[in-house]
């Protein structure tokens, strides 16, 4: 009963979108049943995706519409921590953004010095807006000297019929014709883990990490220590793990079977 309950000291968990608590515009069964019973345990939560084609406020309106309203500091995006990681490190420097008007406008309203001609970096986001031209003035801007940076590393987007292409294969395009990689922010690298820590006000062993997805959801558990709990609702499946490096502490159907753990 012990290992049953092995969740139930933990304060935080850090929820997956897609994949994870609905599919496309799909709620997914339970999902609103497990965040009740997080409330009715003294549990938090708090959402993050490496989505980042969309911003906040657009996955907030999501989730009301599903039935989960939440307050604004309760969703975190990649978007958000590339952002914050601009910020930090580059200042006012000049950015090209590969991104959709949503992205564009979260840059914008944070302050961020987008330009169309001489930037210092070139940001790449799950731009569903992509042109050739796009990506024909990314590599160009790279190849002449422009830092390389990407919300986050996902190759797909997983959707009710099957999956789109993520920020990840948008990288993968680049780093072909200008043999640079990106650095890549979102999950599962450190950045990420240090920004959500810092939103919450806790640490890494208060925290859970919820997903479907092994290399992102999973590993920025996994390579930091921090418990984590693979889904088998969106695209992993219980073969893949099977194969895979990347174990996760729990794995579950759906998020809703996490509650046998509180």
């Amino acid at each position: 009963m012990k290992e049953r309950r092995i969740l139930k000291d933990k304060r935080y968990f850090v929820l997956d979108m897609d994949g994870t608590f609905y599919l496309g515009d799909k709620l997914l069964e339970g999902s609103l049943a497990f965040i009740d019973k997080l409330k009715s345990k003294g549990q938090d939560f708090l959402f993050f995706t490496n989505n980042s084609s969309q911003n906040p406020e657009v996955y907030i309106n999501k989730l009301k519409r599903m039935g989960c309203p939440i307050d604004k500091n309760k969703l975190i995006t990649s978007g958000t921590v590339t952002i914050h990681y601009l910020k930090k490190h580059y200042g006012n420097s000049r950015v090209y953004l590969l991104g959709t008007p949503m992205l564009t406008e979260q840059f914008i309203n944070e302050g961020i010095n987008l330009v169309e001609e001489k930037p210092e970096l070139v940001v790449a986001g799950f731009d569903t807006t992509i042109t050739y031209e796009k990506l024909y003035k990314a590599c160009t801007f790279i190849r002449h000297g422009a830092k390389f940076l990407a919300t986050h590393p996902d190759l797909n987007c997983p959707v009710e019929d099957g999956f789109l292409p993520d920020c990840g294969a948008i990288c993968a395009f680049i780093t072909a014709s200008t043999g640079v990689l990106p650095k890549y922010l979102g999950k599962p690298y450190t950045e990420t883990l240090e920004y959500i820590l810092d939103h919450l006000n806790c640490t890494k062993n208060e925290v859970v990490f919820v997903g479907d997805r092994l290399n992102t959801d999973i590993a920025i558990g996994v390579n930091h220590g921090a418990t984590s709990v693979l889904v088998l609702s969106g695209a992993t499946k219980l073969e893949d793990v099977e194969k895979s490096k990347i174990q996760p502490d729990i794995i579950v159907d759906r998020l809703v079977d996490i509650v046998n753990y509180l």
